[in-house]
């Protein structure tokens, strides 16, 4: 790995020797690029400045799951009774709500059927005075403090979809800018405004400011948690990509576990609504994370792939002086690389490649898909004809058991079958739940009058559980696929895509409640057939386990799918078929071919 030093002047060597020759022809190859294979195990490795850094991108990853998950306290739809009628008739109380889940987070609402049939025959909703009554942890909250209810329904809904879209647009605008600016600054940006705005929702003085800033929000946090996953894929070697992530995942899923008691300790609060209390508490803890601004670096990685020479040799030196290592010979060949001007790479030019563009496509359809079908999933599977009662957190409960088992499974799985082989086992699994899903109910029901309703209760809940399961794996590992195939130069916007897609598939919860679930059967058999075409997608991608990342574009592009035979076995068996057909030259069948000398077998 060395870099041959010039010879003295009395003992160079002619410009012809053979010597001269050969290294003119043949220089010493560039260590620069070979990030995960020279760079990084010259400055330690998987060091101890690396993985101070990576558990800083773990303590945001709890914060995250409060706020990802708040929708489910902000929003949930109340009992409502009516105090005062429009009519003569007694007090009466609106039919208890269903529980159904909104963006991959559980969350109770009203049904939506009620509201408008209320709205339509003027009886329900004749009300003049309302007594609402909460079964989440909170005594108020966003619904009940503004009454939206029956006609007023629909501004939840589209309090749900500006966390979401703005989410959406988040992943795609931050995504572009941690690839043209860097990810330190787009990570800093995320956690300044993040506060401004998150801190601003719990002041809100009408559902429809509560929902602009929700939007902002929504971006924020998308910048934010872009930024983290994908420094921290950057920081670590091949071996340890898979597992740093998982526990990211892990805390996420436990903020998701805390959330209720978070919620129970809001509760009648003397000078604050609950939900405004709940808010500044859910936000407040990302001002641990202002000290980033001096603590965290940039992404060397990003550094060295985008021609940022000169903060890359400043970065190295410390790194090397952290994980006291000695000083590698490839800050020589940095001396030389100084001059160069730095190259940025937007993801649109992805368009010009031949096979990157087709990967990310594929897994932006996988993702939309996971998150889709999960939904679908969800609703099968809760109790319609439940009633709120103290336990009613157990559909929450056991939304987030579910998100734990799919994290403890997903780590033996990938170690077993890598990346493309456990997402593609997991996208069958959840294609055969659905299928048997929507087609042997029917068929129970059809020939088993008598045990219909039990067993298709039965049945419904236990394929909804393994689809819930497998659908939430298939999106943990495409989201993570898309980060490893994705080139450095590019990966925020590629990563961006990705989430982006799975927010359209979160999105459908919400559109499907606001439509009184009406189409939710076709919804159903749309997703199961987009699982049938990403098995057969899936079979195109490559394995990236024990890889190394891709630098640049051109890196990705041949970051391929393997072939069935190794390239050693393939060339034994071309020889072997070559040697086999040399030696027939005449079989005789006619006289009119040139008569060659053969060798005799006998």
């Amino acid at each position: 790995g060395a870099f041959p030093q010039p010879s003295p002047p009395d003992t160079a060597a002619p410009l012809g020797h053979p010597l001269v020759a050969s290294s003119l022809l043949n220089p010493a190859p560039r260590l620069l690029p070979h990030i995960d294979g020279s760079v990084l195990p010259s400055l330690g490795g998987f060091g101890k400045h690396q993985k101070q850094l990576v558990v800083l991108t773990w303590i945001p990853a709890l914060f995250i799951g409060f706020s990802q998950f708040s929708d489910y306290f902000l929003l949930a739809q109340p009992n409502g009774t009516c105090v005062q009628p429009l009519s003569n008739e007694a007090n009466w109380t609106v039919p208890s709500p269903p529980v159904t889940v909104t963006g991959g987070a559980p969350a109770l609402h009203l049904n939506g059927n009620d509201a408008g049939e209320g709205a339509g025959d003027g009886t329900l909703c004749a009300c003049k005075e309302w007594k609402l009554e909460l079964h989440t942890g909170l005594s108020q909250n966003v619904v009940t403090k503004w009454n939206l209810v029956c006609d007023s329904a629909w501004k939840v809904h589209t309090a749900k979809f500006s966390l979401l879209v703005g989410s959406i647009f988040g992943y795609l605008v931050m995504g572009v800018m941690a690839d043209w600016f860097g990810r330190h600054p787009v990570l800093i940006l995320s956690v300044l405004f993040m506060l401004v705005f998150g801190l601003s929702v719990a002041f809100s003085v009408n559902v429809t400011m509560f929902s602009t800033l929700r939007f902002f929000e929504g971006f924020c946090l998308a910048g934010l948690a872009l930024s983290l996953y994908v420094l921290r894929i950057e920081l670590c070697l091949p071996g340890w990509r898979f597992s740093m992530t998982m526990v990211a995942s892990f805390l996420m899923v436990g903020g998701q576990l805390l959330m209720p008691g978070v919620a129970a300790l809001c509760r009648n609060w003397p000078d604050r609504d609950d939900w405004q209390v709940l808010q500044i508490v859910i936000i407040s803890p990302f001002v641990l994370m202002l000290p980033y601004v001096w603590i965290f670096p940039e992404s060397l990685r990003w550094l060295l792939a985008t021609q940022h020479y000169r903060r890359s040799k400043a970065m190295m030196l410390y790194i090397i002086k952290k994980n006291q290592m000695c000083i590698s010979c490839f800050l020589t060949e940095l001396e030389h690389e100084l001059h160069k001007r730095p190259q940025r790479t937007c993801i649109v030019k992805v368009m010009s490649t031949r096979n990157l563009w087709k990967n990310i496509v594929v897994l932006c359809v996988n993702s939309l898909t996971g998150y889709g079908i999960h939904h679908c999933f969800a609703r099968s599977m809760m109790d319609p004809e439940a009633q709120p009662t103290a336990l009613c957190h157990a559909d929450y409960y056991t939304m987030a058991g579910i998100a734990v088992a799919t994290c403890l499974a997903l780590c033996p799985a990938v170690g077993l079958m890598g990346r493309r082989g456990g997402l593609l086992t997991f996208m069958i699994i959840t294609a055969l739940a659905s299928l048997l899903q929507l087609g042997l109910l029917n068929l129970i029901g059809k020939y088993s009058l008598l045990l219909r309703d039990t067993l298709n209760r039965k049945f419904s809940v236990a394929f909804s559980i393994i689809g819930m399961f497998s659908s939430h794996a298939v999106s943990i590992l495409s989201i993570f696929f898309c980060a490893e195939i994705t080139p450095t130069v590019i990966r925020g916007g590629g990563l961006g895509l990705v989430l982006a897609s799975a927010g359209f598939g979160m999105l459908t919860a919400p559109i499907m409640e606001l439509h009184n679930q009406k189409g939710y059967f076709l919804h159903h058999v749309i997703f199961a057939c987009c699982t049938l075409l990403c098995i057969i997608c899936l079979l195109l991608l490559p394995e990236p386990r024990g890889q190394a990342l891709p630098e640049s574009l051109a890196d990705g592009e041949t970051f391929t799918r393997q072939a069935l035979l190794h390239p050693g076995e393939q060339h034994l068996l071309l020889a072997k078929s070559d040697r086999d057909y040399s030696s027939v030259h005449d079989t005789g069948a006619g006289d009119s071919l040139p008569s060659k000398p053969q060798t005799s077998f006998q």
